[in-house]
Parts: C-alpha cells; sequence; structure tokens
C-alpha cells in the first residue's frame, strides 16, 4: 500500500512507554502500512535508547525498535529535496524571527518532499513550517 504518514519521535515512542496512549495505538494499528519514520527520527529513538543505563528498559527498549519500527516502517532519507525544502524554510522561518529546531525542520523536510501527513504530538512546534499537513493521533477522531 502507498504510504500517507510520517511518524514523529513521540508518536512511534508512545506503544513503549509506560503509559501508552489507547488512540495512538489505535491509529497505529489501523495505518501501520502506511507509516513510515525519518532518519532523523530513528536517530532521535536510537539515541534516546542508547543512553539509557543497561538494564531491563533499555533491553526492552532495544527490543521494540529492532523488532517492531525498524521491522514495521520504512525509514526514509533526509535526502537532496527534504535538505533544499529545508533550507529554504529554515531561511524563511530566520527572516521572520521565527527559527525552528534543526531537527523539526529535518522531520518536516523528509514530510514535505515524500508528500506524507506528519503524525506528531507537538502540532504547536511544526506549524510553523508551510505546506506540511499536521495530525495528532493522540486525540480521537471521528474517522481515520
Amino acid at each position: 500500500m502507498t504510504l500517507r504518514y510520517l511518524l514523529d519521535t513521540g508518536v512511534v515512542s508512545s506503544p513503549a512507554s509506560k503509559a501508552p496512549n489507547p488512540e495512538i495505538l489505535r491509529r497505529l494499528e489501523a495505518h501501520a502500512h502506511e507509516c513510515a519514520i525519518a532518519a532523523p527520527v530513528w536517530h532521535e529513538l536510537t539515541f534516546g535508547w542508547r543512553r539509557l543505563p543497561a538494564g531491563k528498559r533499555k533491553d526492552a527498549l532495544e527490543a521494540y525498535l529492532r523488532e517492531v519500527v525498524q521491522a514495521s516502517f520504512p525509514i526514509l532519507p533526509y535526502d537532496e529535496a527534504a535538505a533544499s525544502w529545508h533550507g529554504a524554510e529554515r531561511a524563511r522561518l530566520e527572516a521572520s524571527g521565527r527559527p525552528a529546531p534543526y531537527a523539526d525542520g529535518q522531520i518536516a523536510a523528509v514530510a514535505y518532499a515524500n508528500g506524507l501527513v506528519l503524525v506528531t504530538l507537538n502540532t504547536a512546534d511544526f506549524a510553523r513550517f508551510k505546506d506540511v499537513e499536521l495530525q495528532d493521533w493522540s486525540r480521537r477522531r471521528a474517522r481515520g
């Protein structure tokens, strides 16, 4: 099936949290075959896992990342098209006095370059980017 959604770090992390959001779980299950993650999201996930102290939590998170995330979702690169869009957006935002975090810009750029809806728990952080459709799967919706 065709990809429709790019998942942000918080969405991918939710199922592995101590209190997973049931709406996110429902929507991930319903749309798993239409989802991908960006290489910068994979970086954030693996960085977070690798900096944990040795123990059960770290082992469980590694298993989740390898056996669920990496096995289920294509990891899309931050490529030339994404970098070009990101450069233009970053310049526009800085000129307007509203710079955005670099990693957020990379993630938004991958969504834009691939024509995907960015699914995030932080819609306010990503709303500053032009032409990137956002969805927050933590809130119940009538459909989708």
